[in-house]
């Protein structure tokens, strides 16, 4: 059974940082490209960023190009999406997501990060 478990995330002022981790167990984590999606109240899901499998390179929106950064250690099965210089409009529930097929698509449960002074 595939799972991913995230951690990190709360609550920080703007200007601040914070890191979200993303445990996967269940498939061969380190052929799989992982993304991080977030989605704000009354907004569409927006993918965020993308990491390759080896996390050689990475993809990020232009909305948090700058400030956030995706890697992944394959010897721990976990991504990272580090997030810094944050702003109120970062607030969302951030998930990791793994792609394998359109039927196997599987999520994290969501985690909440809260930007606000």
């Amino acid at each position: 059974q595939v799972q991913l478990v995230q951690s990190g995330g709360g609550s920080v002022q703007p200007g601040g940082s914070l890191r979200l981790s993303c445990a996967a167990s269940g498939l061969i984590f380190s052929i799989w490209t992982v993304n991080w999606y977030r989605q704000a109240p009354g907004k569409q899901r927006e993918l965020v960023t993308t990491i390759s499998s080896g996390g050689v390179w990475t993809n990020h929106a232009d909305s948090v190009k700058g400030r956030f950064t995706g890697s992944r250690d394959n010897a721990k099965n976990t991504v990272y999406l580090q997030m810094n210089s944050l702003k109120p409009e970062d607030t969302a529930v951030y998930y990791c997501n793994v792609r394998v097929t359109v039927q196997r698509d599987y999520w994290g449960q969501g985690t909440q990060v809260t930007v606000s002074s």
